[in-house]
């Protein structure tokens, strides 16, 4: 069999990493879980991310967060919130919200999101030199029987880009575990090899076929942006905590206006300021926000 227009696609990182097994994966399943020994994070790394996420949400909800038992006093959503379910027609109050702009808030989160194993299975699917940042949240999640409804939120990421799509994503997610990924404990739940169909989920088909995502905290998830993903609702007590660092093509509008907005101070203090700056597409053309051609001069 030949093999070498195969190993022409894989990058040096790729290679360098070991990670053949888990592009396949995402070849074949549109997904792939990465354990945490391959994702060069450590589980002390894990445990300060997991705190320091805790103390935002702290900060933004007004009070604690317990692992075990979830929130420290009774909370609330409007369910007109809960958008994946509404979809459906459902009605539920969601047991759970993002933590958003990670990177503007603490060193820990810009590191991980340029976690290179992460970005070599990142930059496989979009591209080496397309890939820029969409944005950095966090999904803090407690118990609760609805959580999205009985679609389970099932969607796919580029939906917004008009179809036909290509085989190459227009988007593409991470996952980083911050918790055990369990069925009962509201794992993420997707379709697999559903990002080849290269349309929206079908339902209740979609629902028929998606199976969860579990895998032990300090894993990476990583997903094509056309594969079907929502999430099971949490029956056990206690949270799930993740952050999903989420990319795209540069010529996708990002999430998050990242290039304009971000404090480029914070850009400079992170493992590696170069790789930041470059997916925050800084340098970029577009979107302009003053005019950048040149105009004719008069001659005297």
């Amino acid at each position: 069999m030949e093999t070498g227009a195969l190993e022409t696609r894989l990058s040096s990182e790729l290679r360098e990493f070991e990670l053949e097994a888990f592009l396949l994966q995402l070849e074949v399943n549109g997904l792939c879980v990465v354990p945490p020994e391959k994702t060069g994070v450590d589980s002390e790394t894990i445990t300060a991310i997991r705190e320091q996420l805790l103390c935002e949400a702290e900060e933004l909800v007004g009070c604690g967060f317990d692992l075990g038992t979830g929130p420290e006093a009774e909370l609330t959503m409007n369910a007109d919130d809960n958008v994946l379910a509404r979809t459906t027609g459902d009605d539920g109050e969601p047991t759970q919200f993002l933590v958003q702009q990670l990177c503007a808030r603490h060193r820990l989160f810009r590191d991980l999101a340029i976690n290179p194993v992460a970005l070599a299975l990142i930059r496989h699917l979009i591209g080496r030199n397309a890939t820029r940042f969409s944005s950095h949240n966090a999904f803090v999640k407690w118990q609760g029987e609805f959580g999205y409804g009985s679609n389970l939120g099932l969607h796919c990421d580029q939906l917004a880009v008009p179809r036909p799509w290509g085989r190459n994503a227009l988007t593409a997610n991470t996952n980083w575990c911050l918790t055990d990924y369990t069925l009962d404990g509201g794992a993420l739940a997707y379709v697999p090899g559903s990002h080849r169909r290269m349309e929206p989920p079908r339902f209740p088909e979609a629902v028929e076929l998606a199976v969860p995502v579990e895998a032990p905290a300090g894993s990476l998830i990583v997903f094509h942006g056309a594969t079907w993903h929502g999430a099971f609702p949490r029956h056990t007590r206690g949270m799930r905590l993740s952050i999903a660092n989420y990319f795209r093509h540069y010529m996708i509008l990002p999430q998050d206006d990242i290039k304009n907005l971000f404090p480029r101070d914070l850009a400079d203090d992170c493992s590696n300021p170069e790789v930041f700056k470059f997916l925050a597409g800084f340098a970029d053309e577009f979107p302009y926000s003053q005019p950048t051609e040149r105009i004719p001069r008069l001659t005297s």
